[in-house]
């Protein structure tokens, strides 16, 4: 069941309504238990392609799937059983006067009892490391603290599927590591499975198994890390860029001629690259 694929959408073309074509050309499949990315530059189509696959777009030339039923075709409760969107902005989602009253929304408009509620919300801070912030305002929480909040609003629901605009966005570097660590831990450890839309491409190689590059609305390549980037002219074209340690390499072997076998994602793969050059180069003096 490992293989089960859980979201799939084939989307021909999706227009604004002034015409403007939004999407087009997409194909992608979610398996579950994935942590999966849509890499794309601002303005490429990430927040418009989630927004479809969760259900909150509907005219569209094409299908999208959720455990092989139309999304289409599906009540929003049929949807948010197992779907949940968390928004580039928490701001957006979060609305209650407390942290508990937030998280326990969702479970209590789902017809849970009191005392299962709380377990919910419970089990939902400890995962996003909440726990002992119950009753603090949302107004008073950090913007990290909101974008967790708005992942343990979804966790308490039930939800298998995170969907998540920009998690990292608005976050310090220990901040967006940290997020990614979250959503790593609920990934692996949980068996949550995620497609989070980004352009941050130095943080894709450390956590993410699969890539799919969005530019101008349509899917232009896909698959790991490793795959996905080839060569900064083909990054550029799609207005982005190798990851910084990958660029450096990449220009040392076609600019400086310098042997390296693979170009390295990690700094840890480029530290391993580039002590193998070394040792070879020594071996030949």
């Amino acid at each position: 069941m490992e293989n089960m694929i859980r979201l799939s959408a084939k989307i021909n073309s999706f227009k604004y309504p002034d015409g403007t074509i939004a999407l087009s050309d997409i194909n992608l499949a979610i398996k579950k238990g994935e942590f999966a990315g849509i890499l794309g530059a601002n303005g490429s189509g990430k927040t418009t392609l989630l927004k479809l696959i969760d259900g909150l777009i509907k005219n569209f030339d094409g299908n999208a799937y959720l455990d092989s039923d139309n999304i289409a075709k599906l009540s929003p409760r049929q949807i948010y059983k197992k779907v949940g969107l968390v928004f580039q902005n928490p701001d957006e989602q979060l609305f209650a006067p407390t942290l508990f009253e937030d998280v326990a929304f969702g479970p209590l408009n789902m017809g849970f009892s009191a005392a299962e509620v709380k377990k919910r919300v419970s089990d939902a801070l400890e995962q996003t490391e909440l726990l002992g912030f119950e009753h603090k305002s949302n107004h008073n929480l950090s913007f990290g603290q909101k974008k967790r909040a708005c992942i343990a609003g979804l966790l308490a629901m039930g939800h298998e599927i995170l969907l998540l605009d920009e998690p990292t966005a608005g976050l310090d570097p220990m901040g967006e590591y940290k997020m990614m660590c979250l959503l790593t831990k609920l990934n692996k450890e949980c068996g949550v499975t995620i497609l989070m839309a980004t352009h941050s491409v130095d943080l894709v190689p450390l956590f993410l198994d699969k890539l799919y590059i969005l530019s101008k609305g349509s899917v232009t390549r896909s698959g790991t890390p490793e795959e996905v980037f080839t060569a900064p002219e083909d990054m550029a074209d799609v207005k982005l860029r190798l990851p910084q340690i990958a660029e450096l390499i990449w220009r040392l072997k076609h600019e400086d001629n310098l042997h390296f076998e693979k170009i390295p994602l990690t700094i840890g793969e480029a530290r391993q690259e580039i002590l193998k050059t070394m040792q070879n180069a020594n071996c030949k003096m």
